[in-house]
């Protein structure tokens, strides 16, 4: 569609249903939405408490969107390597065993069959 008006006239726009850990009521009787609906969405995305999303969106589509509260996000590599570096520990691969670093053959050049893996041998 081209025009933003009629987009959001024919399907819809997104509905916030929670705002930094607490329940936007009178959106979710909009949606005709119950709270234990909503914990159910909430806990098949893996979420426990409501006090853990920033904000939760339901979608034109039914679909729940989120954004999870700074506490309650994962750690994630990066993050964890920033965080061993500021304590002076440096990143080691050596913990890679025999058997997987030989497997490092690309599969691409497997597919264009100009090279065949060999399969690791376990112990």
């Amino acid at each position: 569609m081209k025009s933003n008006t009629l987009e959001k006239f024919f399907t819809g726009k997104s509905k916030i249903v929670v705002e930094n850990g607490k329940l936007n009521i009178k959106n979710l009787k909009k949606l005709r939405l119950t709270v234990d609906q909503l914990e159910m969405r909430i806990r098949n995305e893996g979420i426990n408490k409501f006090d853990d999303i920033k904000f939760a969106t339901i979608k034109p589509n039914g679909l729940l969107g989120f954004e999870l509260a700074e506490d309650a996000k994962p750690l994630t590599i990066r993050e964890f390597k920033t965080l061993m570096e500021s304590y002076g520990f440096q990143p080691n691969n050596n913990h890679l065993s025999e058997n997987t670093q030989s497997c490092s053959v690309s599969i691409f050049n497997e597919i264009k069959g100009k090279q065949k893996p060999e399969n690791p041998k376990f112990k």
